[in-house]
C-alpha cells in the first residue's frame, strides 16, 4: 500500500531524514517509534506533502506521490492527523468536521459520514455547536481523528496522539484507533514515543534514530531482544 524508498528530507542545508525505507501493508497498524528529534514528524510531513523530498520516493497504491500537493495526496486517500492536532479553535466542532470533508460535494454522503463519526465519538455530537477552544485535550484529539475520518481515507497518519493527554485518555484513543482499523479497515501509521503501549496494538514497527531506521520488526521480535529493548525501546 505505502512504499517509502531511500527518503531524504532537508531543512535548508541540514538534512533531517537520511535514506528511510519502509513499507506499510493494507489493513495494518504500523508504528513509527523514536525519541524527540528522531525524524518521525518530518517523515509524516514528507508523506503528506508538507515538506519537500530531496531524494527518494513515496508511493501509495503504486502511484508516485513524491512531492505531490497535499490536496492531491488527500484525494489519493492519505490523511494526516498532525502533532498538536492543529484544529481551528475559534470554529465550532461541526465546522471543524466540515473542513475534513472539504473535497466532498455530495450532501447525503456528508451526512452519512458525519453520523458515522458522531456515533464513534458521541461527544462530538453533544458539543457540535461548541467552540473547539473550550474542549479538553482528549476531546480535541477525538475531533482531530473525527475530522480525518470525514475524508474517508484509506490510510491515516497519526502523529504523537499522546501529547497533552492523561494516560487513561490516551488508552481510550488507542482503543479507538484499533476500532477504526478493524471496523473500517483503515490502515493506520502511528508515530509515538510511548513504546510500551504502541507495541500492544501494532502489527509492525520501525524505530527511528537520528533520521534513519535503526531497527524494525514485529512487536514480539522487538520486545524479545534484550539488547534492542535496552538500546532503543527503554523496556
Amino acid at each position: 500500500m505505502l512504499d517509502i524508498e531511500n527518503l531524504h528530507v532537508a531543512y535548508g542545508p541540514v538534512e533531517v531524514l537520511h535514506g528511510i525505507s519502509m513499507r506499510v501493508e493494507p489493513g495494518s497498524i504500523v508504528g513509527v517509534l523514536g525519541a524527540n528529534g528522531s525524524g518521525k514528524t518530518t517523515l509524516f510531513k514528507a508523506i503528506a506533502g508538507l515538506v519537500r523530498v530531496t531524494q527518494g520516493h513515496v508511493r501509495f497504491n503504486a502511484d508516485d506521490l513524491t512531492n505531490a500537493s497535499t490536496q492531491s495526496i488527500v484525494k489519493e486517500g492519505v490523511t494526516l492527523v498532525p502533532q498538536g492536532r492543529m484544529l481551528f479553535p475559534e470554529m465550532t466542532v461541526y465546522e471543524n468536521l466540515e473542513m475534513g470533508a472539504y473535497l466532498l460535494r455530495d450532501k447525503a454522503e456528508f451526512l452519512r459520514r458525519l453520523e458515522a463519526v458522531q456515533n464513534m465519538f458521541p461527544i462530538l455530537k453533544e458539543r457540535s455547536g461548541q467552540m473547539v477552544a473550550l474542549m479538553s485535550g482528549g476531546e480535541q484529539q477525538m475531533l482531530a481523528i473525527g475530522r480525518a475520518l470525514m475524508g474517508q481515507p484509506d490510510m491515516i497518519l497519526l502523529d504523537e496522539p499522546s501529547i497533552g493527554l492523561a494516560p487513561k485518555i490516551f488508552d481510550q484513543i488507542l482503543s479507538t484507533v484499533v476500532e477504526i482499523n478493524r471496523e473500517r479497515k483503515t490502515t493506520v501509521v502511528i508515530a509515538e514515543q510511548n513504546v510500551r503501549k504502541i507495541l500492544k496494538i501494532v502489527d509492525f514497527a520501525y524505530v527511528l534514530e537520528a533520521g534513519k531506521v535503526a531497527i524494525s520488526g514485529t512487536p514480539d521480535s522487538l520486545s524479545s531482544d534484550e539488547s534492542i529493548r535496552r538500546a532503543y525501546l527503554g523496556l
